[in-house]
């Protein structure tokens, strides 16, 4: 049986324990045995080398330098690394080495929670197959992200809420390789009640599946 860390903390207004429970019964349901903890130094424990997936649920928090460097060899030798909205993007925002491996960063969301529209820009990838553009009303995330990542997803700013962002195409959902781990990335999922949303949902539990050890 496959296994599965799920590692909540930091801002309570991302929901981390309610949203790790959610993550949990996804995984469950599709045949993972997962572990819950908010002990952030499993990010530094030989364990992560044997699982087949990390879904970190944290925002802010700071990161040891010896354990982003196991994370990272961790993901060079085939861990799976996922997570949704505040996760990767937020989480330990000072750490270079978590950057570097999660390849995102949220920087802005220009009116906060807001409608805004979901474009499939790859329905021939599997993680996409069958879903169509969709309405959100979310936090519409600005991202500084790598250049190696495949962008599934897409939203446009209007500038209504900031000038700046004006006609800006932004990512929504992307996975990238590191090594022989995987990485997968979505914006949606700002608080437990989104999980509710069928399209943000499904294309977190593909992107699971995805991201997990081959």
């Amino acid at each position: 049986m496959r296994r599965a860390i799920i590692v909540w903390g930091g801002w309570e207004g991302h929901e981390p324990e309610q949203c790790a429970g959610i993550v949990s019964d996804i995984l469950a349901e599709d045949g993972f045995r997962t572990e819950v903890t908010n002990d952030l130094g499993v990010f530094g424990s030989p364990t992560l080398a044997t699982a087949d997936l990390l879904v970190p649920i944290i925002t802010g928090e700071t990161l040891d330098r010896g354990h982003a460097n196991t994370l990272i060899e961790a993901v060079r030798g085939g861990l799976g690394l996922a997570g949704a909205h505040g996760a990767l993007a937020t989480s330990f925002k000072e750490s270079a080495d978590f950057r570097y491996v999660a390849g995102v960063t949220w920087v802005a969301h220009p009116g906060n929670i807001i409608d805004f529209r979901v474009s499939i820009i790859r329905q021939d990838d599997p993680l996409m197959q069958g879903i169509p553009d969709f309405d959100y009303r979310s936090e519409q995330y600005y991202l500084h992200y790598d250049p190696s990542v495949d962008i599934l997803a897409t939203t446009t700013f209007t500038g209504e809420y900031d000038p700046v962002s004006r006609n800006i195409t932004m990512p929504v959902v992307f996975k990238r390789h590191f090594g022989a781990g995987r990485v997968f990335y979505s914006a949606l999922g700002h608080a437990a009640a989104e999980f509710d949303h069928p399209q943000m949902r499904l294309i977190l539990r593909r992107g699971l599946e995805w991201a997990a050890r081959r």
